[in-house]
């Protein structure tokens, strides 16, 4: 074979291989984008399935909350008027239910009543129904100094409890800097945990 023609030859496979890589390239392209395209109609049919079960969700407490209105009124109102109205204070169903009218009390002391309704009710001997909690707030880094308080007040002859808690913002705050500090605690005794919540802003 002449050297022209082995040239020739050798520039025609070199073509082939060059296609057969383009087509190679070109058809993992494809699958990347099919993948990527399904990923993304994947994860927006759940996040519009996430979206209705929120507006479901929604309206069916609209709906409880309108249903219990109307219940009130019925219970409250309409048949405690209707029952009146014939004098009566009962009426028994076709199915053997009852129904029966009782009085139901209610009170509210507004805040800016609270001064005088008290006085009165300790100047009348009805002081009993007063419930008084005594409290004294202590600072973070004060523990020593509450532990001291209280024995002071248990000498005189006071029965103080101690109520000693973590809010529960501050031991997320707590876990949230150890875990991302990577500083070793016993996440089991304060039921530490990490995870994930989606959630869509409309």
């Amino acid at each position: 074979m002449r050297p022209q023609e082995s040239k020739r030859l050798f520039n025609q496979e070199t073509l082939k291989m060059n296609d057969l890589f383009e087509q190679m390239e070109a058809d993992a392209a494809s699958s990347v984008e099919s993948l990527n395209t399904e990923g993304v109609k994947s994860i927006a049919e759940v996040a519009r399935l996430l979206r209705q079960k929120d507006e479901e969700i929604e309206n069916l407490e609209k709906i409880l909350k309108e249903a219990k209105k109307e219940r009130d009124k019925i219970s409250l109102e309409d048949l405690p008027s209707l029952l009146q109205e014939i004098g009566m204070t009962s009426f028994e169903l076709d199915d053997g239910s009852k129904v029966k009218v009782g009085a139901v009390y209610g009170a509210h002391i507004k805040v800016e009543n609270r001064e005088d309704a008290f006085n009165w009710l300790r100047e009348n001997a009805h002081d009993d129904i007063i419930k008084n909690t005594v409290s004294l707030p202590f600072g973070r880094g004060e523990d020593e100094k509450a532990g001291t308080f209280i024995k002071l007040a248990q000498s005189e002859g006071f029965d103080v409890d101690q109520k000693a808690e973590v809010h529960s913002q501050t031991l997320k705050a707590f876990v949230k800097e150890m875990i991302e500090g990577g500083k070793d605690f016993p996440e089991e005794l304060f039921g530490a945990y990490v995870g994930h919540k989606a959630t869509i802003k409309r």
